[in-house]
């Protein structure tokens, strides 16, 4: 006799969205969700990110989705910054 479990899954509220999915190119398949390397969300169409506080920001749901451009991976903005280079500073020479 097979039993079925249900289960309630609350996503945790945060600032931070790390994984963006556009619902038109992703088709459901859960590639992403078996990729993460930290359980950060659940199966669906698109996918459910219940934990988004705990994304190592790897890419590894990137680079497994099939669908190019599905997911997008944005990292927080302190890891956005660029370094610029320094007119008239020349690192060589210090």
């Amino acid at each position: 006799m097979k039993r079925e479990i249900e289960f309630e899954a609350v996503s945790i509220p945060s600032s931070n969205r790390p994984l963006r999915f556009d619902e038109k190119l992703c088709i459901g398949c859960g590639r992403c969700v078996e990729a993460c390397q930290v359980d950060v969300m659940i199966k669906g169409k698109p996918p459910v990110v219940l934990y988004p506080g705990e994304c190592y920001y790897c890419g590894g749901c990137v680079m497994e989705c099939p669908c190019p451009g599905a997911i997008t991976l944005v990292h927080p903005l302190m890891n956005q910054t660029k370094f610029v280079p320094v007119k008239g500073y020349n690192h060589v020479n210090v």
